[in-house]
């Protein structure tokens, strides 16, 4: 199959993105005489509204410290980049930091967001004949390999006693998804906001289920290990910063919906859809948020796509929150 087949050329091109990336943006030795900070961001969620409002670098600009901004297609490719050393802070779901961990120890998990789970989701198109999660059994799902919506996959099939082996996976970031998902080619997707919102209101997508009941669907705020140690009040600065955005969005969403809907090219409509299901607020990991994470490392393990075995809160920063 032709989507399958493209994981190869896809490969090469994070590849070469990635190289891009630490040539473009530099990889670091010396942490601790730091002026710069880089942050990777998606194309929606709260670092975005952090990156137009300039609220980080006020913060930052009395410690001489200035802000880089990196934008990635989705979570695996940004913390790609951070175990390459390109970036030093960036932001995803549940499942990217577990890969990562796996491939370096020098991710650090430095803050969360409450869960939010309507905001991903197993979609199928408007006139598909599958109705419900259980008739995926012998299809074909699109996502993103190793984000969020991969351990929501797993974890529905497995309430509706499913194994991951009983489909057929197509791995597709978020843009080629959509193309397959339109053209027929995947007969579901695996997807989160604002791509979920895009297409329920675009191509009026029916949705299969979201993580309701499933999974949690935390946002976690992730940092390299040497960096966030160097740079505690950087660390500090951006966590106050990603507390005052995700109140003023909470307050005003309309606002916010109309200061994100030009900088990244999202209509309107689709944004207030997805910023209606996001949760607000940020802090330290609790027991119980990494006892969730622990659960999703363990599941990945068990179906053999880590290649050792990760203890969580081995990765979690413990001071300066």
């Amino acid at each position: 199959m032709t989507i399958i087949t493209r994981r190869t050329a896809l490969a090469g091109a994070a590849s070469a993105t990635l190289a891009s990336l630490a040539l473009g943006l530099g990889t670091r030795g010396a942490f601790a005489a730091d002026t710069q900070v880089r942050v990777g961001y998606q194309k929606y969620g709260t670092l975005v509204l952090l990156k137009s409002r300039g609220i980080l670098e006020k913060k930052l600009e009395p410690l001489g410290i200035s802000v880089k901004w990196a934008e990635f297609a989705a979570g695996p490719q940004m913390l790609e980049a951070l175990n390459a050393g390109a970036i030093d802070i960036g932001q995803t779901g549940e499942a990217p930091p577990i890969f990562a961990q796996a491939a370096s120890d020098n991710l650090l998990y430095l803050a969360n967001e409450p869960p939010a789970p309507k905001g991903e989701a197993i979609l199928v198109p408007k006139d598909s004949p599958i109705q419900s999660v259980k008739e995926l059994k012998g299809k074909t799902v699109g996502l993103n390999k190793g984000s969020n919506v991969h351990f929501l996959l797993v974890k529905a099939l497995e309430k509706e006693g499913l194994a991951y082996s009983d489909i057929k996976t197509a791995f597709l970031p978020p843009a080629d998804a959509r193309a397959a998902f339109e053209k027929g080619a995947i007969d579901a997707w695996a997807i989160w906001d604002p791509f979920q919102a895009a297409a329920e209101v675009a191509i009026k997508a029916r949705t299969l289920t979201t993580a309701e009941g499933i999974v949690p669907n935390y946002q976690f705020y992730l940092g390299s290990r040497k960096f966030a140690d160097a740079n505690p009040k950087v660390i500090d600065a951006l966590i106050a910063s990603i507390g005052e955005t995700n109140a003023w969005i909470q307050k005003d969403p309309t606002a916010a919906v109309a200061e994100l809907a030009p900088s990244t090219g999202i209509p309107a409509p689709v944004l207030a859809v997805a910023i209606a299901r996001q949760s607000f607020g940020v802090g330290p990991l609790t027991d119980k948020v990494i006892a969730d994470q622990q659960l999703v490392a363990d599941t990945f393990q068990g179906l053999g796509l880590l290649p050792k075995k990760i203890v969580v809160a081995d990765a979690v920063r413990r001071s300066g929150l």
